[in-house]
């Protein structure tokens, strides 16, 4: 069975807000209990008081809600998968994440041997030329080759309800690097965005696209590949340069949402088999162009 820690019911009189009853930081109010669990940012307003005060109830219809500008969600999960994994069980969890996931979620993970993907639409003979030696999966999503031996790697899935999730391709790439660009500037660079306008495919460092976060010398930094459908949006990530994993992905988190907790996510066994089988550990899957 699959383990989501952090994602009970909305507590009663909070309207769009999970109150976590189990293992995160606590924020402690002065009216009667903990409202909420998580990370607030620094910059946070308190628009509203839902819960209670002083022993009386506000209507249901009362909520907190902080307003900060220049994010795409008002609430979103952080995993950092403790788990290296092959390249097709690491495709497999984010089809997995996608089928289940209720608030926008960034996982962070990392790849157990030498892997390279490629794109739906990918040509495996080009991968088996441009990555030789390394094992490859293909990705659910579009785009070109990517090397992940030495990347640091990350999806967001949006659910379909989100509006971020409805945005044209190119309105959600840009949206989602433009905080990215926001994240490596923080770490000392001087990223920006692409205004090339190249076509996808090929090794995917090496061809920069529209809206891919380019540094200052004009090398491509970090691009990634999008896939929608019935549940929503699939972001798949990858970043040239492994900075600091934790601190990046905490940042990152931070800049998409004006709120945010980690969550502790245990995906269900059996499923992830199940697809690895039907997919992406399929000799046809890989060998389908």
């Amino acid at each position: 069975m699959a383990e989501r820690t952090g994602l009970e019911p909305a507590t009663s009189n909070v309207t769009g807000w999970r109150s976590n009853q189990l293992s995160y930081r606590s924020i402690p109010f002065g009216w009667g209990g903990t409202l909420w669990r998580g990370r607030w940012p620094r910059n946070l307003i308190f628009e509203r008081i839902a819960f209670f005060c002083g022993g009386r109830s506000f209507p249901s219809t009362t909520y907190i809600r902080p307003i900060v500008s220049g994010v795409l969600f008002q609430e979103m999960e952080l995993w950092f998968d403790p788990l290296a994994r092959s390249g097709p069980e690491a495709m497999a969890v984010d089809e997995w994440l996608l089928e289940q996931a209720t608030n926008p979620l960034l996982r962070i993970y990392r790849w157990d041997g030498e892997w390279g993907s490629l794109g739906y639409f990918g040509k495996l003979t080009d991968a088996l030329d441009g990555l030789p030696g390394v094992n490859l999966v293909r990705r659910w999503t579009g785009g070109g080759m990517v090397d992940h031996r030495a990347d640091w790697t990350y999806s967001l899935i949006v659910p379909k309800k989100f509006e971020v999730a409805r945005l044209k391709g190119g309105e959600s790439y840009r949206a989602i690097h433009s905080i990215l660009t926001g994240v490596l500037k923080a770490e000392g660079g001087e990223p920006g965005l692409s205004p090339a306008n190249g076509k996808s495919g090929g090794m995917c460092f090496e061809n920069p696209v529209e809206f891919d976060v380019m540094d200052a010398a004009g090398e491509k930094l970090a691009g990634a590949a999008q896939r929608r459908g019935k549940l929503g949006l699939l972001h798949q990530g990858s970043v040239a340069t492994a900075g600091d994993s934790r601190l990046r992905g905490e940042l990152f988190a931070e800049r998409l949402a004006e709120s945010w907790w980690e969550a502790e996510i245990h995906p269900d066994d059996s499923r992830i088999a199940e697809i690895v089988a039907l997919k992406y550990g399929r000799k046809e899957w890989l060998e389908r162009r």
